[in-house]
């Protein structure tokens, strides 16, 4: 291998592992040559003294148990509801492999580790609060995952959005990836969109810095991603704080979308009985409705 660039020679060395990941540990220091750090673009001449100390990928550190406070809302055999705070990621994925809420669930329910997803059925964005059910087994899992699909699991949502949407109002509009943004969903009428309908209602009405605000209580029939930021953008009223779809001249005024999913409905899935809970606004958003002028002890 005289004369070859040593990530190519290690690759060669080492087939086991792709370049890419020989890479990764070239450039975070852990492969030595003769006694120093190595670097990727050398040239190895054939008697170099190399030592390797392979490191995990990061997607093999996702589903390791990680201590973390959650709200737990309520817990049986078959399910448990969280009240998710915002800032928490739902499920491990590329540039959040740990500290997530499957980190936590398979801390606090070892046992959910046994189970796909570690039980999770349905997300919450990272910056969303509110409920969540978690499923503790395959059965509950399944049955849930059921009930989401044939739209009888109720939703409700609570948001701070700009403008004076009518009081009440159903939005019917398929939501598929944003043609230009691959990072934002848009309502779409491309061929691979997925239906979403999402109702409202207007429960009362502020104002922030002059700018007139509603806090609407929005109820789903689908699940998509982003959806209640998306229809109600492409309505016009985008949601206070959303630094993806909101006016880009007023997203420092509040630190997140002011969304929070507060009340969730479900069919048990083993006893048959029909379920609700609600978790009340969080810290943040009620000072943000107390700000706007909105009497956040009455919103119901």
């Amino acid at each position: 291998m005289c004369g070859v660039r040593l990530d190519k020679a290690l690759s060669q060395l080492i087939p086991q592992y792709s370049r890419s990941r020989i890479q990764q540990w070239i450039d975070a220091g852990h492969v030595t040559m003769d006694g120093d750090t190595a670097r990727a673009k050398t040239l190895v001449l054939g008697d170099e003294t190399l030592i390797i100390q392979p490191q995990s990928a990061p997607d093999e550190q996702a589903y390791k148990p990680e201590p973390m406070d959650l709200s737990i809302v309520h817990e049986d055999s078959a399910l448990i509801v969280i009240n998710k705070p915002a800032g928490l990621v739902v499920h491990p994925a590329a540039g959040n492999w740990s500290g997530t809420l499957l980190n936590g669930l398979l801390h606090r329910f070892p046992a959910n580790g046994g189970v796909p997803r570690a039980g999770i059925v349905h997300r919450l964005d990272k910056e969303t609060s509110g409920l969540m059910v978690v499923a503790r087994t395959l059965e509950a899992q399944t049955d849930l995952v059921r009930q989401l699909q044939a739209r009888s699991v109720k939703r409700e949502y609570l948001a701070l959005v700009w403008g004076l949407p009518q009081v009440t109002g159903r939005i019917e509009a398929a939501i598929g990836r944003h043609p230009r943004d691959r990072i934002k969903m848009a309502v779409s009428t491309s061929p691979s969109a997925k239906p979403a309908i999402t109702h409202y209602q207007r429960l009362a009405t502020g104002s922030i810095d002059g700018r007139a605000v509603s806090l609407v209580r929005c109820q789903l029939e689908t699940g998509r991603t982003h959806q209640i930021r998306v229809h109600m953008q492409s309505m016009g009223f985008p949601l206070v704080g959303d630094p993806l779809y909101g006016k880009p001249h007023l997203a420092s005024t509040f630190g997140r979308q002011a969304l929070h999913a507060y009340r969730l409905g479900l069919i048990h899935p083993a006893s048959g009985d029909e379920c609700a809970w609600s978790a009340p606004l969080p810290d943040d958003l009620s000072a943000l409705l107390v700000s706007a002028g909105i009497d956040a002890d009455n919103v119901d």
